[in-house]
């Protein structure tokens, strides 16, 4: 059998940028999805997909006994961090409940290497808003903290048996492939630059800025916006990594520079030709006043480089792909 990486949730918004990049790489992939946010379609190069829920033991022991799994990379998970508030079982059973049942089938069919889709929620509110992976691991809500349990058990999976892995903690994702073949899709979504270029496109009336009394320059919210094309290859510079030995670890994704949401707001008015109608509105609860990355440790581990560090070119790849999806 040929040796093949497991990709879980394959056909979300980040799984399927990193199954492209696997696929262009050489590499066998088969995706595990139970498309309940996920689109077949975002399978762009003929990848296999295996439907099925993460909570399917059975199913997934079969998918194990059917394919030489060598590497696994976990993105299938519930995101939306306002809604773990009020639904946190929802959040323990998807996320953490789910990544056990899989790592327990990654022990018994002698899965190497693991690479887990965090969050930089797992730190809460960081000093002065910036984050490094030796700062303190205090989530706020129960999406980070579902996140920051997997990230623990997966530390004592591989303290115990022959599997390394890496658990990356992403800042801000945004952004599409610039081709336009593949971008954000989820109906409800609430990332700042794809709402707000839908409100461009006369999809939503107008956006909500929520805060606008931050201790920030401007007033609102500032966070590390990374563009998913560079997110994904951080993924394949882990798998690198691992297979030539590295240590287990956890490592931060993001470029290491903020922007305001008033910045984004004005950018995407810039890259789109469009007037927002804008809402000052109330800051959200848990929302931290700035959250950007330290992510010195993936450089110098992996040699990952960003390409696609500007806030300009992540608007305009995602107002070309928001422009495609309205045009359909």
């Amino acid at each position: 059998m040929t040796e093949t990486i497991l990709v879980t949730g394959g056909c979300g918004y980040i799984g399927s940028h990193v199954v492209r990049q696997l696929s262009e790489s050489g590499r066998t992939v088969v995706v595990y999805d139970n498309l309940s946010t996920g689109f077949r379609d975002a399978l762009t190069r003929g990848e296999e997909l295996v439907e099925g829920e993460l909570a399917d033991r059975e199913g997934l022991e079969k998918l194990f006994r059917s394919y030489q799994v060598t590497t696994v990379l976990h993105f299938a998970a519930a995101i939306i961090a306002p809604e773990s508030v009020t639904k946190p079982l929802k959040y323990y059973g998807n996320n953490t409940r789910n990544t056990l049942g899989l790592l327990e089938a990654c022990v018994k069919y002698g899965v190497k290497r693991f690479i887990f889709s965090s969050t930089a929620a797992v730190y809460g509110f960081p000093d002065g808003g910036v984050a490094s992976e030796e700062s303190a691991a205090t989530p706020i809500n129960p999406y980070g903290t579902s996140k920051l349990m997997s990230e623990w058990m997966l530390r004592d999976v591989a303290a115990a048996h022959d599997m390394q892995y890496a658990a990356l903690r992403y800042f801000n994702v945004a952004g599409a492939d610039p081709q336009a073949r593949m971008g954000q899709r989820t109906p409800e979504a609430t990332h700042l630059i794809k709402v707000a270029c839908q409100a461009a496109l006369g999809m939503r009336e107008n956006i909500s800025v929520y805060g606008t009394d931050y201790p920030t320059p401007d007033g609102t919210g500032i966070r590390d916006y990374i563009h998913i094309e560079d997110l994904a290859s951080a993924h394949l510079h882990a798998l690198d990594y691992l297979e030539k030995g590295g240590e287990s670890t956890a490592m931060n994704v993001g470029y290491g520079q903020g922007s305001s949401v008033r910045e984004v707001l004005d950018v995407v008015q810039k890259i789109s030709g469009k007037k927002l109608q804008i809402i000052d509105a109330e800051r959200r609860p848990g929302d931290p006043a700035s959250l950007i990355a330290k992510a010195e440790k993936i450089r110098s581990l992996t040699g990952w480089q960003p390409r696609y560090n500007s806030l300009e070119t992540i608007v305009a790849d995602a107002w070309r792909w928001e422009s495609k999806l309205a045009a359909k």
